[in-house]
Order: C-alpha cells, then structure tokens, then sequence
C-alpha cells in the first residue's frame, strides 16, 4: 500500500499514512484481495494450488486451507478445474480462479483492475454477476479500476476520476444486475 502524498486514505479503519511497513503488509495480506487484468495465476501451479497461494503465506494450517479453496472454487463454479493448470483454462476459467484466489481469505475489499479487460461479452457478464454475487453473500467491497461501460450496470456506486482527482461521485439506486440476481443465483456455476 503506497503512503498517501496528500491527504489521508482510509482502508478499512486504519489510516495508511499512519502505518508502518509491517502493518500495511499485514493489512494487504489478511484484509485484501487483489483481482488483475492479466490473471497472474502461476503456471506451474493446480487451479488449488494458485488459490491456495495467498493462505500459504499466512501460515494457515492445511485443513483449513484445504476448506477455504474449496469453498472458494465452489463459489465461482470451478469444482470441477481444481487440478487444472491455467494453460487448460479458457480466459473466462483463469478470472475465476483469479476471483476465488482474491476470496479464499475472506478479505473485507478486492481491488480489481480491469477485470474484464480480456474477456468476451459473455465471459465478462459471469464475471461481474459472479462478483456481485460475492459482494451480497460474503459482504465483500469490490473496487474496480475500468474503462469497461458495461461495468457500470453492476455496480451500485460509481465514483469516476480525471487525473488522478474524483470528479464525480454516484449512487446507482437500481443497478441492472439487481433485476437478473435471483435468477443468477438459483441457475448454478457461472
């Protein structure tokens, strides 16, 4: 986390200037999950093994990993990709697992930057309705850094920046995914 050059930022209760390093490490690594347009899944590694990445390093014991990528795949409809490597994966397949790696330790706000940059129509549909889905059951804040305007439909606050500066800041009071949710949500994988 970079310390702010003006102002203050607040993440989750905590002022970032106000950190040091050690607790804004601590603070990226148990309270976020980051979400990348290129994927950056490890090609060596299982779709487990690329989800489980972030709980290792957080010296999670492995009943509880074990659990928690599991559930995390479950809820992105990859149960059945998890020893797959991400050569195997279609673009659409790699952004879940990309998704479920940001999840699995449950962190209060995923960035996501340009999540649906190099993905198709439909591709990108399940991404963001798989990500809103999250959003209700989990509770979980999505940031989104995207130049995509298909985005704006799913989201519920819309916040845009012009160099660098907030230039406008909106409350979407009936985003358009809300009407196809309750479908979304009984239909299965995504």
């Amino acid at each position: 986390l970079d310390t702010p050059t003006e102002g203050s930022a607040i993440v989750l209760g905590k002022s970032i200037g106000e950190l040091s390093h050690r607790q804004a490490a601590q603070l990226r690594n148990q309270s976020l999950g980051f979400i990348f347009q290129t994927y950056n899944l490890l090609p060596v590694y299982t779709v487990f093994e690329n989800v489980e990445f972030p709980l290792l390093l957080l010296k999670i014991p492995a009943a509880e990993r074990r659990k928690a990528v599991l559930n995390a795949l479950d809820s992105v409809g990859l149960m059945d990709k998890v020893q797959s490597r991400p050569a195997q994966l279609s673009g659409g397949e790699s952004q879940r697992v990309a998704i479920a790696r940001a999840m699995v330790k449950s962190p209060g706000i995923v960035l996501a930057d340009e999540p649906t940059a190099n993905l198709d129509a439909k591709n990108s549909h399940h991404i963001l309705q798989t990500m809103v889905k999250l959003n209700h059951a989990f509770k979980t804040t999505f940031i989104f850094a995207s130049h995509d305007e298909k985005v704006i439909g799913y989201l519920s606050r819309k916040i845009t920046l012009n160099d660098g500066k907030a230039v406008s800041d909106e409350f979407i009071e009936h985003p358009v995914h809300m009407e196809n949710l309750a479908s979304t949500t009984r239909g299965g994988a995504t």
